[in-house]
């Protein structure tokens, strides 16, 4: 049996994350087996194209929205569409 990598752990809980809820980047990380690696969390998901895969509803600990590969704007705008009080 193969052991997932932390990428393959992020991914998988992002993955759960449902439509109008958020976690954070310490959160994920903390899911995933480490939770210390909230910045690697960032740089994983900074990587990400999946659309399977919602990056967009992972945010910051200290309240502000944290970065997008699509851009800030596009992710606050995805999270308004789902319901997410920004």
């Amino acid at each position: 049996m193969q052991r997932k990598t932390f990428t393959e752990k992020v991914y998988a809980v992002v993955k759960k994350i449902p439509k109008g809820k958020v976690l954070t980047y310490k959160e994920v990380a903390g899911l995933a087996g480490s939770p210390g690696a909230f910045r690697a969390v960032g740089n994983i998901l900074n990587k990400n194209y999946d659309p399977d895969i919602p990056c967009h509803r992972v945010v910051r600990s200290d309240g502000k929205i944290g970065g997008y590969n699509r851009g800030a704007a596009n992710k606050i705008k995805i999270l308004k569409k789902e319901g997410v009080k920004i």
